[in-house]
C-alpha cells in the first residue's frame, strides 16, 4: 500500500501544478503555504508517532535542513517547469533522476556493478535529454529547459538523501516526525522569502493562493511520507522501490498531460518516453 499511495499522491501534485495557471494561482505563494500545511499533517494524522521520544542531534538536524532546502527549491522549479515545459517533460525529468539515485546507492552501498543497471542509467539520461530537446519547440521554453536539468540532478540527490536518512539517520517511528519537521523548515525558508518580497511590494497575498497551498500540502506530505515508509517496510532494495514508483508516475503524468491538457508529442518526445520506460525496466530487473 505504501507504494500505491506514494504513486497516487505524487501524480496528483503534477496535476495541481498544471491547473494553477488556469486559476491564476501564484505558484510561489501556494508552495510556501503548502509546507506549513504539510507540517501540520504530520501532527494531525500521526500523533502516535510524534509523541514518541525523539533524540535530535546535530547530524539529524543537518540532514533535516538539507532535505528542507531541496524540498522548497525543487518544488518551486517543478511548479514553474510544469507550466512552461509541460507536464510530461517535467515528470520525466524528476522521475528519471532515479538513475542518479541508483548510481549513488551502488557506490555508497558497494553494490555489484551490473550491466543492466548501467544500461538503465544510460537509457534514463537519453530519455531526459530527448524530452528536454523536444520542449524547446514550445513557446518560452528555450530559456526554461535548464529547469529540467536542475530537476534531474536535484531530484536524484533528494531521492538518495531520503533513502540514506531512512536507513542511517532515523530510528523506529521517526518517519512522520522527520517529514513534518523538514517540511516545517522548508515553510520557514519560504516564509522569509515571501515576507521580504511582500515588504518590497513584489508579492500580494490572496485567499486563492492560500487555498491552493492547502490543496497542495496534503498530497505533498503523504507523497514523501509513504516513500520513506516504503523504504522502511519493504524488503526490496531502494533502487527497486524507486523504479516501481517512478515509472508509474511518469506513465500517469504523461497520459494525463496528453489527454486532459492536450500536450503535443512529436517523435523525439515519444522516443524519450519509451527510452525512459525501458530504463526503468532495466533498473527494476537489476535491482
Amino acid at each position: 500500500m505504501e507504494l500505491l499511495f506514494a504513486i497516487l499522491f505524487s501524480s496528483f501534485i503534477f496535476v495541481l501544478f498544471k491547473l494553477f495557471p488556469r486559476f491564476e494561482i501564484d505558484t510561489f505563494q501556494a508552495i510556501v503555504v503548502n509546507y506549513f500545511v504539510a507540517f501540520l499533517c504530520g501532527f494531525i494524522f500521526f500523533p502516535f508517532e510524534l509523541n514518541k521520544l525523539v533524540s535530535v542531534d546535530v547530524f539529524w538536524f543537518l540532514n533535516a535542513i538539507s532535505a528542507s532546502v531541496l524540498f522548497i527549491g525543487l518544488f518551486l522549479i517543478m511548479g514553474i517547469s510544469s507550466q512552461r515545459n509541460g507536464l510530461s517533460s517535467t515528470s520525466v525529468a524528476v522521475k528519471m533522476s532515479m538513475a542518479l539515485s541508483v548510481l549513488g546507492m551502488m557506490i555508497s552501498y558497494s553494490e555489484n556493478i551490473q550491466w543492466m543497471k548501467i544500461t538503465g542509467i544510460i537509457l534514463a539520461i537519453t530519455g531526459v535529454i530527448s524530452m528536454t530537446l523536444q520542449s524547446t519547440d514550445q513557446k518560452n521554453t528555450v530559456s526554461s529547459a535548464w529547469m529540467l536539468l536542475v530537476l534531474f540532478v536535484g531530484s536524484g540527490l533528494l531521492d538518495f538523501l531520503l533513502n540514506y536518512i531512512q536507513h542511517h539517520v532515523l530510528v523506529e517511528n521517526e518517519t512522520a516526525f522527520f517529514t513534518a519537521f523538514a517540511f516545517g523548515m522548508a515553510g520557514v525558508i519560504g516564509a522569509v522569502i515571501a515576507i521580504t518580497l511582500w515588504l518590497q511590494g513584489k508579492l500580494k497575498p490572496s485567499f486563492r493562493n492560500l487555498l491552493a497551498g492547502i490543496l497542495l500540502g496534503i498530497p505533498n506530505y503523504f507523497s514523501i511520507y509513504f516513500l520513506m515508509k516504503a523504504y522502511d517496510v519493504l524488503s526490496w532494495s531502494g533502487s527497486s522501490i524507486l523504479a516501481v514508483i517512478n515509472v508509474s508516475i511518469v506513465v500517469i503524468a504523461s497520459i494525463i498531460g496528453l489527454i486532459f491538457f492536450q500536450e503535443k508529442w512529436n517523435k523525439l518526445k515519444f522516443f524519450g518516453f519509451i527510452s525512459a520506460l525501458i530504463s526503468i525496466l532495466f533498473l527494476y530487473l537489476a535491482a
